[in-house]
């Protein structure tokens, strides 16, 4: 898919060290490799650096779908979304977050739970993009709608919880609130 002029495209085991490469630009993703989810806390904790890349490099191999999806700009990894099944997502699924769901979907309702944007390519509309791809390869598998737990807009939010994405964000790509759970957090959805 080509925006802003912007690629994106799944992760598989041959976009791996591009991936590599968007997440060396900060110490968070290097350390996080976005397991926080996809593994318990204690597992996280003592993965933090290698152990979780190694553990998200094989996850990402076989994955399918797809373990997440990079954008490019002029050739060059600057942005990056995990998604899939929410069932894949357990800790997700155990937060207080997404305690009202309807548990019978989580097989096959899809969840965005995680953004990197690269500092230099912030604020260039790459969450829409990742958002509105994730949405096409959701309804190109047969979900019935794809969600996510961004950041409530209209007030100031650390940067290192950027990582959840924003409201502006998921309403730019057709997502409506469905759920408050906390004072900072939605939850968003979009049927398919």
């Amino acid at each position: 898919m080509l925006t802003h002029q912007v690629e994106v495209r799944p992760v598989d085991s041959t976009r791996l060290a591009d991936l590599a490469r968007l997440f060396g630009t900060n110490g968070t993703t290097a350390g996080c490799y976005c397991m926080y989810f996809l593994v318990t806390s204690r597992e996280y904790s003592q993965g933090w650096g290698a152990e979780n890349r190694a553990a998200f490099e094989e996850f990402a191999r076989t994955a399918e779908p797809p373990a997440g999806l990079l954008a490019y700009r002029d050739g060059e990894p600057v942005g990056w979304c995990a998604m899939g099944p929410r069932a894949r997502y357990g800790r997700a699924l155990r937060s207080p977050l997404l305690r009202g769901r309807d548990q019978t979907e989580d097989p096959d309702v899809w969840l965005v739970p995680c953004f990197f944007v690269r500092r230099d390519a912030r604020g260039s509309g790459l969450m829409v993009d990742l958002l509105a791809e994730a949405v096409r390869r959701a309804g190109a598998y047969g979900a019935p709608a794809i969600e996510g737990v961004p950041l409530v807009g209209g007030r100031r939010h650390p940067t290192a919880e950027g990582y959840l994405g924003t409201e502006s964000a998921f309403t730019g790509a057709g997502f409506r609130v469905v759920a408050r759970p906390s004072a900072r957090r939605l939850v968003m959805r979009r049927d398919l």
